[in-house]
């Protein structure tokens, strides 16, 4: 399962500007300690760098 992340948002979005919020609603983060799975690729990899701020990351 080394293939996977588990992305949870531990920080509100209430704040952020507008590229932040779309980025969360792309990883599927919509609610504060919603956890989701996703597949370990290079575009997730940025998507989380970008709201790294926001998220805890586990793999």
């Amino acid at each position: 399962m080394a293939d996977q992340l588990k992305v949870t948002l531990k920080k509100s979005k209430i704040g952020s500007t507008m590229k932040i919020r779309a980025t969360l609603i792309g990883l599927g983060l919509t609610k504060t300690n919603k956890t989701v799975v996703r597949k370990d690729t290079p575009e997730i990899r940025g998507m989380i760098r970008k709201v790294a701020h926001l998220v805890v990351v586990e793999e």
